[in-house]
């Protein structure tokens, strides 16, 4: 009789799992049947609404674009944690998601809160300095700050934001003194070192190949581990003498925690033929961006790297926000 229960009861689970995975395929056909909400910050809307507009495109539903800039990302990322996991409503991440994680405490985990659907694109940091430094590579940059300890500064885009803590890394594995002069934008800290004062910093590839083609400022260096399609002369950081370092402005989406394999794959699909299209590859190159792509557990393994390198960062620079 036991036998015989216990057979039912095996036989019952079966055809609840086939169930299961029969109604998420259905679930997943059927996505989205009304509109997507795709909240942003920080980071460019352009990404969101290149993509977001070609799964409008294929999918006959509208993707809403929402724009929460403000506290590192912090908000914009509450806000899809406390979402319904039904691939309703996205975040797009950044590298402040991950630099968050180790820099102060939320009340979300990235990794146990969200789920990983696609990176979308990447872009390159271009170490740049005045033309009044006597420097012409990373080298020679290190030479001159260990001679000057305390007496060159950068600049960036705020404490806590990926270029403080590439000139934080810079300084720790070069094993020099730079002083950090935050500012509250990318293009607020370059206009000062267009005058000398800072003398460098890390700024994002559209914001500082202009100022080099210009001869404005000096471009020494990429902040990627190989060599950018988008400034091909310049060699890396970790080429130029300090091994392991890398830092990459990305940008990737997530869906909530509890989304369903099936939709996470749909969204997963839907982007990657995305940025394979022509005029989206030409329309991200224009602002800098390189498109990516890959599987959910590849970007996922991606985040925990770079939470673990900021991590580092930040432990061993003492960074603190204000």
């Amino acid at each position: 009789m036991r036998s015989l229960i216990r057979t039912m009861q095996a036989f019952a689970h079966r055809w609840l799992m086939i169930g299961l995975v029969l109604c998420g395929s259905a679930v997943a056909q059927d996505f989205p049947v009304k509109p997507v909400r795709f909240v942003v910050g920080p980071g460019p809307d352009v990404l969101a609404r290149t993509v977001g507009q070609k799964l409008t495109d294929a999918w006959g539903q509208q993707i809403v674009i929402d724009q929460r800039p403000g506290a590192g990302g912090v908000i914009a990322a509450e806000i899809v944690a406390k979402s319904r996991g039904d691939g309703y409503t996205l975040l797009l991440a950044t590298g402040s998601h991950t630099i968050n994680a180790g820099l102060q405490k939320q009340s979300y985990d990235l990794m146990r809160d969200f789920r990983p659907v696609s990176l979308v694109g990447s872009v390159p940091f271009i170490l740049v300095v005045h033309p009044s430094l006597p420097v012409r590579n990373v080298g020679s940059l290190i030479e001159l700050a260990r001679a000057k300890p305390g007496e060159l500064n950068y600049g960036s885009a705020g404490n806590g934001t990926p270029p403080h803590l590439a000139g934080e890394m810079l300084k720790m594995l070069a094993g020099i003194r730079l002083v950090h002069v935050p500012y509250k934008s990318a293009a607020q800290a370059m206009t000062d070192v267009l005058s000398g004062q800072p003398q460098l910093m890390f700024a994002v590839a559209p914001v500082g190949l202009p100022q080099v083609k210009a001869g404005r400022v000096r471009g020494i260096a990429v902040s990627t581990a190989q060599r950018s399609r988008m400034a091909p002369d310049f060699p890396t950081v970790a080429e130029s003498g300090l091994p392991g370092f890398e830092v990459i402005g990305w940008n990737g989406v997530l869906a909530p925690a509890g989304t369903p394999a099936t939709v996470v794959a749909r969204l997963h699909d839907g982007i990657e033929s995305a940025l394979m299209l022509p005029d989206v590859i030409s329309r991200l190159a224009t602002v800098g961006f390189e498109p990516v792509g890959g599987s959910p557990a590849s970007f996922g393994e991606f985040m925990r790297t770079d939470m673990a390198r900021w991590a580092r960062v930040i432990r061993e620079a003492g960074v603190k926000v204000d």
